[in-house]
């Protein structure tokens, strides 16, 4: 497995889904959907993030996710990493739209740079080895923190799980599915926190 092609999030209406990523965030292709109602409660392990130029970019797809029906979880605010804040899709996945930078270059757009799935894991070790053994690079590796080389795809990262949550403004405890199902090219399989890749068939 060396890429992200796709994330497949489960929703109990997958046409309103629809619509809702593609009016706040511009998205189509990259997040699927997929109705049903697994078990799941409070923190799902994982958040997703638009990275994007400039903070007056992230202001405009927090915007454009809150006027869809997002609602805020961090508002959003300058930080000593940059600018950013979360908010929370109608289906209940965490969207975390940050920059690194501090200040305006240009007018505002909804433009984003990468798209990025985070998943909170429990031994950061065990699951970097994992990875790294299924074919992933690692690009950086900082404490409980690891961001790996991806391409062109999704950009992938793990974060000690209660870091993650508390990153995310959230309580850590959580219990069920993830809710989210990961679309890569390699074999199947289902890492050590239940996070579940499928093998995407090329056509």
């Amino acid at each position: 497995m060396t890429n992200i092609d796709h994330v497949t999030l489960e929703v109990t209406d997958a046409a309103a889904a629809e619509r809702f990523y593609r009016d706040a965030f511009g998205l189509e292709g990259q997040v699927r959907f997929r109705e049903g109602a697994s078990p799941s409660s409070g923190f799902r392990g994982y958040t997703l993030s638009l990275t994007v130029a400039q903070p007056g970019d992230a202001e405009a797809f927090i915007a454009s996710a809150l006027n869809a029906g997002a609602r805020t979880v961090v508002p959003p605010k300058k930080s000593l990493w940059g600018f950013g804040g979360i908010v929370e899709a109608p289906d209940g996945a965490l969207w975390n739209i940050a920059t690194s930078a501090k200040k305006d270059a240009r007018p505002a757009e909804r433009a984003f740079e990468h798209l990025v799935l985070l998943i909170g894991v429990e031994d950061v070790a065990a699951s970097k080895r994992l990875y790294v053994e299924r074919g992933l690079k690692v690009n950086k590796s900082i404490g409980s923190f690891v961001d790996f080389d991806m391409g062109d795809g999704i950009g992938f990262g793990l974060y000690k799980r209660r870091a993650l949550a508390k990153s995310a403004g959230v309580p850590e405890e959580g219990s069920g599915s993830h809710r989210i199902l990961i679309g890569g090219r390699g074999p199947a399989f289902t890492d050590p926190d239940g996070f579940v890749w499928e093998e995407t068939r090329e056509a």
